[in-house]
């Protein structure tokens, strides 16, 4: 699988890492669009969120979970954050390796875009 950030998980490629633990992995976006961009994705490949079993709820918890964690390390929770999963191609995925985006440190509007 030529799977880039599968190649980050697996320590074959390099990352600004803020976190790693057996299951998941969160490093700083190379394309940030906000002064924090963070990606945090799980080791094991799932190419998107509807590649997820009814059983992967605590891993899918785990990422959030690990967003949550990041904000409050980088001291961005109490002012706010965005959490966003991207999901094929009409929801704007373009690296098929499921990832959770975490961006903070400027103010968001509503809808996105």
């Amino acid at each position: 699988m030529n799977c880039l950030f599968c190649k980050i998980a697996e320590g074959k490629m390099e990352a600004e890492t803020l976190y790693e633990d057996e299951d998941v992995i969160a490093f700083r976006d190379i394309h940030p669009q906000a002064p924090h961009h963070v990606l945090i994705i799980p080791r094991q490949h799932f190419s998107s969120l509807n590649s997820f079993e009814d059983g992967d709820g605590a891993l899918l918890g785990k990422l959030l979970l690990t967003a949550r964690r990041i904000a409050r390390d980088l001291g961005v929770a109490e002012d706010g954050y965005r959490v966003n999963i991207n999901t094929n191609d009409h929801g704007g995925q373009t690296v098929y390796h499921l990832h959770v985006h975490l961006l903070a440190g400027r103010q968001f509007s509503w809808p996105p875009g």
